[in-house]
């Protein structure tokens, strides 16, 4: 008898993030593929069951010890093995990002039976970066990760870095790491009319629309301040319209630099999932600036790729080789603003390569990293291996 898989995750939908998100789009495809999947979460509002077939178990409270009795009741009550698949982001777990407690849980249900695959996001805090409080949970993360290396049947990493990161941590040697780029989880929107219409409301002239799509944290925000200035200067008719949770308040923030900049930037606000579909193919291009470089972790960089936008990105210290020749995408060194800005304006006056990397971009969305590729993986329990230099060739399949 297979394993029921049961997610245990900080976040799941209603619950807004990108692991909420990530949650539901593995945990349905799981189920359509004919598995049996719980996921453990904390309470909020929504139905005991996904309409996919997917148990939800909104008892996780704040993960606290007695929220953990809890779960191993209603876990003891659910039949057959089990294979809990952790969705690990220290922060998803209350406790300030350091609840030990959990990590020893996850280890005692080891022992006693399950199986525990471990779904890296992001591994740990770095050390020496930050505050005395910051380095002092860094150093705690890192023996956390400890704990549940030592009990992970496998250890999925979003990008092979993390691998590397982790792997001094393994202190018995037996983790073995695969690589599971996080797919889009935001569904193309097919309707060309649609499509067109926004492109419309977007720019109702007919210049060249410039979308950046995120979350707009500190070091984004630092970028665009010098960036979108720049862009308009440079790109005659351009409209520059900002995406995402945040971006309404980015617009705003912008619009304070002048009038010029004002009166071409926009924000859309918080948009349902079929809206921000069709304002990202409304785009002649994004611009897509990561201080660490894009990478596989990266799921607004890979609903580009899905939508087939043309984008132009950065390459940083958590990039995987492969984008810095890639012809699905324009990058550039991360934290230099000048390139950055060019490739951006010789793409806005080349709408033949925006053409060929649009297609080039759903290609290697499709051939590598869609939803499909992720469900592939996970059932047939098969996964790419880790080498130390990061020249990973595939994914798992």
């Amino acid at each position: 008898m297979n394993p029921a898989w049961h997610f245990i995750t900080g976040e799941f939908p209603p619950a807004m993030g990108g692991v909420s998100d990530y949650t539901r789009l593995v945990s349905a495809g799981l189920a359509e593929a004919g598995e049996t999947v719980h996921v453990w979460c904390p309470a909020s509002p929504g139905p005991a069951t996904d309409p996919t077939g997917v148990q939800v178990h909104r008892t996780a409270g704040q993960w606290s010890p007695a929220d953990l009795r809890r779960i191993d009741a209603a876990l003891s009550d659910v039949p057959g093995p089990r294979r809990l698949f952790v969705q690990w982001v220290p922060h998803a777990f209350g406790r300030r990002s350091m609840n030990v407690a959990f990590c020893r849980w996850v280890r005692r249900r080891a022992r006693e039976g399950d199986e525990i695959d471990l779904m890296v996001h992001e591994p740990f805090l770095a050390l020496g970066e930050g505050t005395i409080r910051q380095n002092v949970a860094a150093a705690v993360h890192r023996g956390m990760v400890v704990m549940l290396l030592g009990v992970a049947r496998r250890v999925w990493v979003s990008i092979p870095a993390w691998a590397e990161c982790l792997t001094p941590w393994a202190k018995d040697g037996h983790a073995r790491f695969c690589w599971l780029p996080v797919p889009s989880t935001l569904p193309v929107e097919a309707a060309e009319s649609r499509v067109a219409r926004v492109r419309n409301a977007m720019n109702p002239t007919g210049g060249t629309v410039i979308g950046h799509f995120g979350t707009y944290d500190q070091p984004t925000r630092r970028q665009l301040h010098q960036l979108v200035p720049r862009l308009i200067e440079a790109i005659p008719g351009i409209r520059m319209w900002l995406m995402g949770r945040g971006s309404d308040s980015m617009a705003t923030e912008l619009g304070d630099l002048g009038a010029d900049v004002r009166s071409v930037v926009g924000g859309t606000g918080p948009l349902d999932a079929s809206e921000l579909s069709c304002h990202l193919q409304a785009c002649a291009l994004l611009v897509q600036p990561y201080i660490d470089g894009a990478s596989t972790r990266r799921t607004t960089l890979m609903a580009a790729l899905e939508h087939g936008v043309p984008t132009v990105t950065t390459v940083g210290r958590l990039s995987e080789p492969f984008w810095a020749s890639s012809t699905a995408v324009r990058a550039v060194p991360a934290g230099d603003l000048g390139a950055l800005a060019a490739a951006v304006v010789e793409l806005a006056r080349d709408a033949e390569r925006r053409r060929l990397m649009g297609a080039h971009a759903r290609a290697l969305y499709a051939g590598r990293f869609a939803i499909g590729h992720t469900i592939r993986a996970l059932v047939d329990d098969r996964c790419q291996a880790m080498p130390g230099d990061r020249l990973v060739t595939g994914v798992a399949s």
